[in-house]
């Protein structure tokens, strides 16, 4: 059985940055800089369900290669509990590109949209869900990839056996000729 938990955290930690990258660009209800656009929000909820997809196939596929090699990863449980969380964020964005949609409706009618106070309240509240969730969903996976990770000891106790870890061999002394007898002068008698 080959030790992935250093993969894992890794996987767990960049799916975990992702999902943050996309609650980073999450629209906000009455910001003039930024109005509050059905193109924008569905580009989010495309963004949230591309990583809702990534991580449903992270659970099958590590869930199908443990039922042949024969041993569960911490890693599918982390996978798995996130998928929750994305869901909410991913009906939270629904919510909100149904309520534009039916006011960009309205509007190209030309009726006057209805209780336009109450959508923006709504409106509010699901991205604020969002928002939530998608931070949920970040701590998840952060959590479950410190959990498997390896600690300092083993890391450290990897790299004392590890053959590109251990010491060059000392190189030989140089070489140094024997030293000569010393040199007896006699004198004749």
């Amino acid at each position: 059985m080959t030790d992935t938990s250093s993969t894992d955290a890794w996987a767990l930690r960049a799916t975990a940055s992702s999902f943050n990258a996309v609650r980073g660009k999450l629209p906000a209800t009455g910001d003039p800089d930024r109005p509050l656009d059905s193109v924008t929000v569905a580009r989010q909820l495309s963004a949230v369900g591309i990583l809702l997809a990534d991580l449903t196939d992270e659970v099958l596929f590590r869930d199908a290669e443990q039922r042949r090699d024969g041993y569960t990863s911490p890693a599918v449980t982390g996978f798995a509990a996130a998928i929750r969380p994305a869901c909410e964020a991913a009906s939270a964005l629904g919510t909100v590109a149904h309520r534009l949609s039916a006011r960009d409706q309205a509007l190209h009618l030309g009726d006057e949209p209805e209780a336009e106070e109450n959508d923006r309240l709504v409106m509010g509240n699901a991205l604020g869900i969002a928002d939530e969730a998608l931070r949920e969903t970040c701590e998840g996976l952060r959590a479950a990839a410190a959990a498997i990770s390896p600690s300092p000891a083993r890391v450290e106790a990897a790299r004392s056996r590890s053959v590109t870890a251990a010491p060059s061999p000392a190189p030989p002394p140089p070489a140094i000729p024997p030293a000569a007898p010393p040199i007896r002068i006699t004198r004749g008698r």
